[in-house]
């Protein structure tokens, strides 16, 4: 991948999966929908109020992690690495550098970690990265007692997934409220999802699967998802019909689930969901971009649209955040903070079912934005592909 800079200019080779990677010309998408849908009964006003709190400088940041009951942050890489801010300041080892068996073109990379709920018993996380052949992994690993090192020597593998091309990776773990594992998958890349993976209930691209990562019966892990796919998906299947699910989250509070889709040419989109509504549902891709008619050969009856589309004249490729329920931050409280790598203005709305409200900008940046996060307190924190790791403080 080329240096942030460089690639803030270039949207084709951002880890996000922008739109406009293939030949056709950018369509002319929509504004960002602000239609009344139902909310919290307590939002903040979503402007003013928060600033930026910088926790230290990486290489090509993509998210961050927090073990239950400890202090640390650990934030990844996209290289290859696993860093660690305890105290306030960043060691200068890393936890774990597996660049050596990372590949980081184009979109590729080591790209989240997330740590069991359980972690106090066994200290194991969960760790999703592109290898060498540009396949998708899943696997596990074991923490240090001091919170210091991992061996990677020690590493488990739980599931991979071919791929074929090396962009739309998805690439995001993270425990839901039922304390299984969810993994965001991507469509497979290249553009229009050449292979037709979003509608395939049986390929585990282009979805957010659910399982047990434990092995159980002598099998790496144990499928969790939908019932209501039983016998027409494949047993991983949790939601379906996404292209490129980069970043996705649960609300602390209500178990509400909302994705940031990045779209091709036309659409950027969010989606969101009640609790447990995410099982089996389908988002649309590749039959619909957003809210247009997208491959006329796919169909994708009863999918839920978008909360929320924008176009190209707003950003090139968004990027997920989360619901805010950390007080502190009473300006964004139960409102969806989101953004877009190539649009630097942060944004929150109002979350409904049918769609969002209140939409606009917060009143800070995040140069080439590539990840929100939330620790165990809920604190929210922003990371640029420029290198800095923010946290969201009053």
């Amino acid at each position: 991948m080329l240096a942030a800079p460089v690639g803030m200019a270039l949207c084709a080779l951002v880890l996000a999966g922008c739109g406009g990677d293939d030949e056709e010309p950018a369509g002319s998408g929509a504004a960002p929908s602000t239609e009344a849908g139902s909310g919290s009964a307590r939002t903040g006003p979503g402007q003013n109020g928060v600033t930026l709190e910088k926790i230290g400088d990486f290489d090509q940041p993509v998210f961050v992690a927090q073990p239950p009951g400890r202090e640390e942050l650990y934030v990844v890489e996209r290289p290859g690495r696993i860093r660690v801010v305890r105290d306030g300041a960043v060691e200068d080892a890393p936890v774990l550098d597996i660049s050596d068996r990372v590949s980081d073109e184009g979109e590729q990379g080591l790209l989240s970690i997330a740590f069991d709920p359980d972690f106090a018993d066994a200290r194991l996380l969960y760790a999703y990265y592109t290898d060498s052949a540009g396949d998708q992994r899943v696997v596990e690993y074991q923490l240090s007692k001091d919170g210091g090192s991992i061996d990677a020597s020690g590493e488990r593998e739980v599931l991979k997934m071919d791929d074929f091309a090396s962009n739309h990776n998805g690439g995001l773990l993270l425990f839901g409220p039922d304390e299984l594992l969810y993994i965001g998958t991507g469509d497979g890349g290249i553009a229009d999802d050449p292979e037709r993976n979003g509608q395939d209930p049986q390929s585990l691209l282009g979805k957010i699967l659910r399982i047990d990562p434990g092995q159980a019966g002598g099998r790496p892990y144990t499928p969790r998802g939908a019932p209501s796919l039983t016998g027409r998906a494949a047993p991983e299947v949790y939601s379906y019909g996404l292209r490129n699910p980069w970043r996705f989250s649960f609300d602390r509070d209500t178990a509400a689930l909302a994705i940031g889709d990045v779209g091709q040419n036309s659409l950027e989109e969010i989606d969101y969901v009640a609790a447990g509504e995410g099982a089996g549902a389908n988002f649309g891709w590749s039959a619909f971009e957003g809210t247009d008619r997208f491959n006329s050969d796919q169909r994708a009856e009863g999918h839920i649209p978008p909360v929320l589309t924008y176009g190209p004249d707003e950003g090139c490729a968004v990027t997920g955040g989360y619901v805010v329920r950390d007080p502190e931050l009473s300006s964004l409280y139960g409102r969806y903070l989101y953004g877009d790598f190539c649009n630097p203005e942060l944004r929150s709305f109002v979350p409904g079912e049918r769609r969002a409200r209140d939409d606009g900008e917060v009143g800070i940046e995040v140069p080439s934005l590539s990840s929100f996060a939330e620790d165990t307190r809920g604190r929210i924190y922003a990371t640029s592909l420029d290198g800095p790791v923010f946290r969201l403080v009053p």
